[in-house]
């Protein structure tokens, strides 16, 4: 699993030319206070009830509040054979910190 910090994340970002899903596996109220933009959410307890919705080539970032649930699901992903599995380090948190300061934090 690569691991990839809130610069790394917005940098690849606005370079990719193919955009990745950002699979963030936290909770619907953790979402609706905030999120960046574009991710998806599915809760950790959904993943298992949905992974065949998910495409095992799809470069797939993982990202929670901390880093810690995130680290999981993505470990999890590559156990079930997703090759291209980032978990964004520091989650949301640290993407408001570092990324994006105006996003509400909790």
């Amino acid at each position: 699993m690569r691991h990839f910090s809130p610069q790394d994340l917005r940098q690849h970002l606005d370079t990719a030319t193919e955009k990745p899903l950002l699979l963030d596996v936290r909770e619907p109220w953790e979402f609706q206070y905030c999120h960046i933009e574009h991710s998806k959410l599915i809760p950790m307890g959904e993943i298992l009830n949905v992974i065949d919705e998910l495409d095992p080539e799809q470069e797939t970032v993982v990202i929670c509040h901390h880093g810690i649930r995130s680290r999981q699901v993505a470990y999890y992903l590559e156990q079930q054979g997703f090759s291209r599995v980032i978990n964004l380090d520091g989650g949301v948190e640290r993407w408001a910190q570092q990324v994006d300061p105006a996003m509400k934090r909790y």
